[in-house]
């Protein structure tokens, strides 16, 4: 089939990965999957050349740790901010030669040694193991955007930004996919400018689509999926296993069933590092609670009404456990901005 020759398999990744597989992570669920989605800012390409000149590298531009529970039941989607200090391990970089281990801002990574650097950076930084990942450039997102036919966001006020090139009124209006890309990389003319309001952004952005998806059946129609899967496969960079047909099916299969109000966004508990007020360093015990949860399959919930005061969802919950859901700041793809 035309979308099995869609996706580019990385070959390489999954060479780099199996050498180094005595130190990963082991996974501790069997049926849990632990998804890396990273966006990458390539100029590479005549679609991608549009949005600033090639300088022959690339770093991730936002990077997502999905979590699918066993049974899939719930999706947790954790933004990973690209400011984020972290331990960088030796990485073989494009050309063959291998960097030095470092502890650097974390979408270094990608920039490296591509997606096998940012995969081991994650596990170490998380212990989790990284079951698959997906790597999409700006014109595979664009085109993924478009194929269900746009994502309707609320907007607080108009928006008037050259840069991004978006001039868009207040209230609910559905983005295009050029329009989405800017309004998800966008930082002057939305929110504070800071990196944290810009995933926040992203986060409710992708909630929006996953409703999309959900709302039209698209998942349950193979005439509305296929168009789907062939814009979104078109851009994509996968691990061997999800490069098939057969894996992506069964990927978006298991997404069809989990509802959209436990499908939950959040970003990694994380202050100000110690060295650099510009930069971010995780928050303890916070974050060492987070992944331990992850690991564990265990459930997790997010506050989503301002106040701190959490709705806990029960997704996911391995049998046996009975012990209470930490609340984290976050929202749900369930999530109606504009009320």
């Amino acid at each position: 089939m035309k979308l099995e020759g869609n996706i580019t398999p990385d070959e390489a990744a999954a060479a780099e990965l199996a050498r180094f597989e005595k130190e990963r992570p082991t996974a501790l669920v069997q049926g849990a999957r632990n998804i890396l989605l990273i966006g990458s800012d390539s100029r590479a390409g005549e679609e991608n050349r549009r949005y600033g000149r090639d300088p022959g590298t690339e770093r991730s531009d936002t990077v997502i740790l999905l979590h699918l529970s066993a049974g899939r039941r719930s999706a947790t989607a954790v933004s990973i901010p690209r400011d984020l200090m972290v331990n960088v391990p030796g990485c073989r970089r494009p050309d063959g030669s291998r960097s030095q281990p470092m502890f650097t801002l974390f979408n270094s990574a990608f920039e490296v040694g591509g997606s096998a650097c940012t995969i081991r950076t994650v596990e170490k930084l998380t212990d989790i193991r990284v079951d698959h990942h997906v790597v999409v450039d700006f014109a595979g997102f664009k085109d993924m955007v478009d194929a269900v036919d746009g994502v309707e966001v609320c907007l607080r006020e108009p928006v008037d930004d050259e840069a991004a090139e978006l001039k868009l009124p207040a209230g609910r209006v559905t983005l295009s996919g050029e329009q989405a890309l800017g309004y998800v990389r966008a930082r002057k003319s939305l929110g504070d400018g800071s990196d944290t309001s810009r995933m926040e952004r992203q986060q409710r952005f992708l909630g929006a689509l996953v409703n999309k998806v959900h709302s039209n059946d698209v998942l349950l129609n193979p005439v509305k999926l296929y168009p789907v899967l062939d814009a979104a496969t078109s851009s994509l960079t996968t691990d061997p296993e999800l490069a098939s047909l057969r894996g992506l099916y069964q990927l978006v299969r298991g997404l069809r069933q989990i509802p959209t109000e436990d499908v939950q966004f959040l970003t990694v508990p994380r202050e100000a590092y110690s060295g650099d007020v510009n930069r971010d360093q995780l928050a303890q015990p916070a974050a060492a609670e987070l992944f331990e949860r992850l690991r564990e399959d265990a459930p997790v919930a997010v506050d989503t009404d301002g106040d701190g005061k959490a709705t806990k969802t029960e997704s996911g919950k391995p049998s046996g456990d009975t012990s209470p859901a930490p609340t984290f700041s976050g929202n749900t793809a369930a999530e109606d901005t504009c009320t």
